[in-house]
């Protein structure tokens, strides 16, 4: 078993599940039940590991609390090839693993999505996320990420002195968060000038017609193949010239080898622990701004939370708005007064709502 650090939050549970027959593992973290049952995404990945699984769980725990839902965080992890041909056979033996750990609901993640929360919704009926055909809000073709993460940009400009109208915007990742974010954001009059995925980075700096780059991606895999602008590498991404740069895809993206490059006056986590603690201090200190993830990309949790409440469309989307445009404002003023980082703001925030339910609950 491996080393695992913890303070007075949690981690309350974590566990590494094998399948030495099916040639694969598992790893869960429940970090804090105070608020009520954990909701987690399953991600899966081959380099999976449990201090990422670990950091994961404690942003679910910080982003449940800020935004007010009655749930702790947890966090999942298949150790697998996600595009593997037996990924509902791994779905499925996993959900039978966790059937009796009640106090974890899983969701959607990288790596996963509605179908594979069917899946074990068929084993256990306990899962978020799920196709509408079953009951769901389905987070990622309703886009209830990137709707938040646009919703957070309008009020993070106010207080980086951007107008989000005519505002250039790269974004690194363009799966359903980076499709959805791109389209909400050029929806309020953002430009998008960037796109980055796994193959490379497109770049025009006159503006990407976002609705034609989701088909290039759909139909060719890549938004390389995109006609109109530069192809540049993934990393290249980090160094265009924009007013707000999204990080939506795999953790540590930016860190203490490329802050220091980076042209964007606005760092919008989109992608879970996607900056590093010691870059925030960078960018804190060169007077860039940097929304915490749990702050910026509640969406797709909140309406997950939603779903959980048996709530409509609607109401989730209106949730997802009011919580995440409130909590930005809170946070960003905490930051500016105190002069601290947005990180410390929004966990100072959330610890303190964690800690009183784990009074009154008794358990400190």
């Amino acid at each position: 078993m491996s080393s695992f650090e913890f303070d007075d939050i949690g981690p309350l549970k974590t566990l590494e599940l094998y399948f030495p027959r099916s040639g694969f593992k598992a790893i869960v973290v429940i970090d804090n039940v105070s608020l009520g049952p954990s909701i987690g995404g399953v991600r899966v990945s081959r380099d999976l590991t449990i201090e990422e699984v670990k950091r994961l769980a404690r942003t679910m725990t910080m982003k449940n609390s800020v935004a007010g839902l009655p749930h702790g965080g947890g966090k999942a992890g298949i150790v697998a090839d996600p595009t593997s041909a037996e990924k509902e056979k791994y779905f499925r033996l996993f959900a039978r693993a966790i059937k009796d750990m009640d106090e974890y609901i899983p969701g959607p993640d990288m790596g996963s999505n509605e179908e594979c929360m069917a899946w074990i919704y068929d084993e256990i009926k306990r899962a978020v996320g799920l196709p509408e055909e079953i009951g769901g809000l389905p987070l990622d073709k309703l886009g209830a990420t990137g709707f938040g993460l646009s919703e957070c940009a309008e009020v993070a400009c106010l207080y980086a002195g951007i107008s989000l109208r005519g505002a250039k915007v790269a974004i690194q990742g363009f799966g359903s968060v980076g499709k959805a974010t791109a389209r909400f954001l050029s929806e309020k009059g953002a430009v998008l000038v960037a796109v980055s995925d796994t193959k490379g980075t497109i770049y025009n700096l006159d503006g990407i017609d976002v609705g034609e780059l989701i088909t290039v991606k759909e139909e060719t895999g890549s938004v390389i193949n995109y006609k109109r602008g530069s192809v540049m590498s993934c990393d290249d991404l980090f160094t265009t010239p924009c007013e707000i740069l999204i990080p939506a895809a795999t953790p540590d993206v930016i860190n203490k080898e490329n802050v220091n490059r980076l042209r964007a006056r606005l760092i919008i986590q989109g992608a879970n622990i996607p900056v590093t603690i010691e870059a925030e201090r960078i960018l804190h200190e060169k007077g860039i701004i940097s929304v915490p993830d749990f702050i910026a990309n509640a969406g797709g949790v909140i309406m997950a939370a939603m779903e959980y409440a048996r709530k409509s469309e609607k109401e989730a989307f209106s949730a997802i708005s009011e919580r995440i445009k409130k909590n930005t404002g809170l946070i960003l003023e905490k930051t500016f007064k105190e002069k601290i980082l947005p990180r410390q703001a929004a966990e100072e925030i959330a610890r303190e709502r964690v800690l009183r339910a784990m009074r009154y609950r008794g358990d400190i």
